[in-house]
């Protein structure tokens, strides 16, 4: 296993480093790593409808999407980020997953005397506040999670970047609010920072059966994280997209999530474009519906022999298996 304990701050750069070592590392990696300022965006979310834009642009705060599902987030030097990519046993749980990557996260907080636990789809909270939101992401057989930890962050600014939490019809599903807290309120008086992360990296390390070794970034992968970093995650189509459709909005919220689907439709009442916007999480690309529902004509029958091809669970976890169809019609 290789741990790697990253300095660099640049969120942009921070989040090309997490594709890196999804797609291009073949071995297990423990990581952790802080951002300055920042939204980070879930995969499906509209961007437009999580953030204060004013705010984040008085406050030149950074607005990055990232390749895993979920909700917003906001990210300070007083938030730690973690990170486990892995080898993903095909038909594994992600409740599982979740499970297994936080586990150690937890056992260090426990030690420490802090009742932290994992509650819902992916949250680690303590007294039922939300200290640590969590997402997954996959590609060809290997598992990326990746996790918040606010240690002592600004609560003022987290409140004031990201959206409130009010459902409007012409601006996006939004994610689900929780009560949040800083670990410093738990934690033991005077901990700082570096002293909880090397208390994570020791913990990590030193309770695998595999082989581990800290080793920072090389040139090589600095040449391939830079052309990632600027090809993709500096780029405002990545980060923002296109202006969210018009037409016809359907949204909803169910077990696994928000979901939001914008379409618009021919004279005939056929599908001509659709796009599916959401916090859930996934192991595969939402766009494989999108293209696919493209000249459908807009009925149950129609809708559920093109959604037919897909195995649902994988695009939409714990989604009632009529939930799509429903929001289309």
């Amino acid at each position: 296993m290789r741990c790697l304990m990253d300095s660099t701050v640049d969120p942009y750069w921070n989040l090309a480093v997490e594709e890196y070592l999804l797609t291009a590392s073949r071995e297990p990696v423990f990581r952790l790593w802080r951002n300055a300022p920042a939204i980070i965006v879930g995969r499906n979310q509209n961007t437009h409808a999580e953030i204060n834009s004013e705010f984040v642009r008085e406050n030149n705060i950074a607005v990055v999407r990232r390749l895993s599902g979920g909700g917003a987030v906001f990210h300070d030097l007083g938030n730690v980020n973690y990170t486990f990519t892995d080898t993903f046993p095909a038909g594994s749980d992600t409740a599982a997953v979740f499970a297994r990557f936080t586990r150690p996260i937890l056992d260090v907080l426990q030690g420490l005397g802090v009742a932290a636990r994992l509650e819902g789809r992916n949250d680690l909270v303590i007294d039922g506040r939300k200290f640590s939101g969590n997402a997954i992401a996959l590609h060809k057989g290997r598992i990326l999670m990746h996790g918040t930890l606010l240690f002592s962050a600004s609560m003022k600014d987290l409140a004031s970047a990201l959206k409130p939490k009010i459902r409007d019809k012409g601006r996006g599903v939004p994610s689900n609010p929780r009560a949040v807290c800083n670990l410093s309120e738990y934690l033991p008086r005077g901990m700082t920072i570096p002293e909880f992360l090397d208390l994570l990296k020791k913990h990590v390390t030193g309770n695998t059966d595999a082989p581990w070794r800290e080793q920072a970034l090389t040139a090589e992968e600095c040449l391939v994280i830079g052309s990632l970093c600027d090809t993709r995650y500096r780029t405002d189509a990545w980060n923002y997209g296109s202006l969210p459709m018009q037409g016809i909005i359907r949204s909803s919220r169910f077990p696994g999530g928000n979901m939001e689907v914008r379409m618009n439709l021919t004279p005939a009442n056929v599908i001509d474009s659709v796009k599916i916007y959401g916090d859930y999480f996934f192991l595969a690309p939402t766009s494989d519906i999108e293209e696919a529902l493209k000249g459908c004509p807009r009925d149950r029958e129609s809708i559920s022999r093109c959604l037919e091809q897909f195995a649902l669970e994988d695009y939409f976890r714990n989604m009632p298996p009529s939930a799509l169809t429903d929001l289309l019609l």
